[in-house]
């Protein structure tokens, strides 16, 4: 494998999380005044951090969110995971062929990747390489979680290949000079190729498409 790190995304790229949690928010959303799809949501929000999220919504809202709007939504998903939440399709058999190191750089919080890799069964792959949003400066689209991971797992962006399912994320990926692959779950596969990913559709295929040496950088 021409990698020395593989870095994937949570949701969307190991947790078949995003339609639970959005459906989630979109309801909140539609709560608080703001008038927004389902689909709206996955494409307005999917890959940021929270207080990204809660950025934007104040902007179109015009005025300040709840200031129990974060916790209220981490309430609702708890009980929204439990017997909904699966792995992504194929990424057990991915993970079973990748043989490089390999961590989770993620918007989300720790409390909430520890929580749903954990229901799913994929704690135990990754546990002590968690990297949460929450610990850099700025979120994703800005690169600088992708380069935290990196630099405490001891390798140099340009050996490092990041798994993402989000436009945001690929750009985070692309602005930390490493070759990023956007699985297309639930983006659309023109929407990541234009941000800079080689894209796939199948998680199973994800380890040849890591060691083949013909695959382009972004």
């Amino acid at each position: 494998m021409r990698f020395s790190l593989i870095i994937f995304d949570c949701d969307g790229v190991l947790v078949d999380s995003e339609p639970i949690t959005n459906r989630v928010f979109c309801r909140m959303l539609n709560e608080l005044g703001l008038e927004i799809t389902f689909d709206e949501t996955m494409r307005t929000f999917m890959g940021r951090t929270m207080q990204g999220c809660v950025e934007i919504i104040e902007q179109r809202l015009g005025r300040p969110a709840p200031p129990d709007f974060i916790d209220d939504y981490y309430r609702r998903i708890l009980p929204a995971f439990e017997g909904q939440l699966q792995p992504v399709t194929g990424v057990v058999d991915a993970l079973d062929a990748i043989t490089v190191p390999t961590c989770v750089a993620s918007s989300g919080s720790h409390e909430k990747m520890r929580t749903t890799l954990g229901l799913t069964g994929l704690l135990s792959r990754f546990d002590g390489r968690l990297f949460s949003g929450t610990e850099v400066a700025r979120g994703k689209p800005n690169p600088d979680l992708f380069l935290y991971a990196a630099r405490e797992m001891g390798h140099a962006p340009d050996t490092c290949a990041v798994i993402e399912d989000s436009v945001a994320g690929v750009e985070a990926a692309v602005a930390a000079g490493m070759t990023v692959f956007g699985y297309a779950g639930y983006t659309p596969p023109d929407a990541l190729e234009g941000a800079g990913a080689i894209v796939f559709d199948d998680m199973r295929s994800l380890p040849e498409l890591l060691a083949d040496d013909n695959a382009s950088e972004s």
